[in-house]
């Protein structure tokens, strides 16, 4: 089944194939699926054109998915970044945003590890 431009794996429970799309999470595809009357713990594959096309119709008519939510995503952190308030700053220099701790941990905002040499002991005369 292909929904917002995404193929959804035939062998996962519907309510957690639905969150490969992004800008949907559990909590949304599980209203998605109650609205629909489809059981969460249906298979994508078990499910019938007509339940696939509502599914569909509510997703594209109903939610920001996929190119919509990722582009409003990144304008959202453009504006922070615009201003110039705190966030904005942590984004700008690719650090964590909320508050966790950066003297150890924060590599998958810093990158890799860039090693600095430390200074020399002096030696004894």
């Amino acid at each position: 089944m292909r929904i917002a431009g995404v193929d959804l794996p035939r062998n996962k429970h519907a309510v957690i194939a639905l969150t490969y799309i992004y800008g949907i999470g559990r909590t949304t595809a599980q209203q998605i699926l109650g609205r629909v009357d489809v059981p969460e713990d249906r298979k994508i594959s078990d499910i019938s054109d007509e339940e696939a096309k509502l599914i569909r119709e509510i997703v594209s008519n109903e939610f920001k998915v996929e190119g919509q939510a990722r582009s409003e995503q990144q304008l959202a952190i453009k504006r922070l970044m615009d201003i110039g308030c705190y966030r904005g700053l942590r984004h700008r220099r690719g650090l964590p945003a909320r508050g966790q701790r950066t003297r150890t941990n924060a590599r998958t905002r810093k990158g890799k590890r860039k090693t600095v040499a430390g200074k020399k002991k002096a030696g004894k005369k």
